[in-house]
């Protein structure tokens, strides 16, 4: 899946889990929707826990918006680039973002050697990343305007005339019209310019 909207990202969601067998080892695969570093230390975390038994844990993440990218991942024990790099290359062929994989994998008595190794631990990642579809996120601003309340119409109007531009709208009424208008990120600049078109500049803009 690709994202063809400047303001939508594809984004990873929390999978089944995938099985993949080759000469006796188990490999078992899950992605899971991670934001930020912490919380896909989290979702390690408890697949360590749930597959204690188990040889190894490989994982990769690739966290944060297209442009700028946050990338990692862990061969946990096996040997250097059989095993992390492959998942991450699986993420990134299937141009997911937010989203951490991991591989655990059970020994099953045959050494795979190194092509091997990188061959499964890509394939279990493949697998699990085609059983969990991405989603597609849209990327925003929040826009936070307050007004006196007689340009309290002219404010409800650009937001109904933004249409699709606006994703959400949060008001407050006390004391004065507030509002927090979550608009696609870019079409942010043409939506404040109306604000302060249809107010004669009498809004004003801080932080949400």
């Amino acid at each position: 899946m690709t994202a063809r909207d400047p303001d939508e990202v594809v984004v990873g969601i929390d999978g089944p889990e995938v099985e993949h067998v080759v000469s006796g080892s188990r490999f078992v695969g899950r992605t899971y929707a991670a934001g930020d570093p912490e919380s896909a230390a989290r979702r390690l975390a408890v697949v360590r826990r749930i597959f204690h038994d188990a040889t190894h844990h490989a994982w990769a993440y690739r966290l944060g918006p297209p442009e700028e990218p946050r990338a990692r991942f862990d061969d946990d024990g096996e040997p250097s680039g059989t095993a992390g790099r492959p998942i991450l290359r699986a993420i990134e062929g299937a141009g997911v973002h937010d989203v951490l994989a991991v591989v655990t994998r059970w020994f099953g008595g045959v050494k795979l050697g190194t092509g091997g190794l990188a061959r499964a631990y890509g394939e279990a990642a493949v697998l699990a990343l085609a059983a969990a579809p991405p989603s597609v996120a849209v990327r925003t601003v929040a826009l936070a305007v307050a007004c006196a309340f007689e340009d309290l119409g002219a404010v409800e109007a650009v937001i109904a005339r933004a249409g699709a531009d606006v994703v959400g709208v949060a008001r407050a009424f006390e004391p004065q019209p507030r509002f927090t208008v979550h608009v696609r990120r870019s079409r942010t600049a043409t939506v404040r310019a109306a604000l302060v078109e249809a107010t004669a500049g009498r809004a004003s803009f801080g932080a949400s």
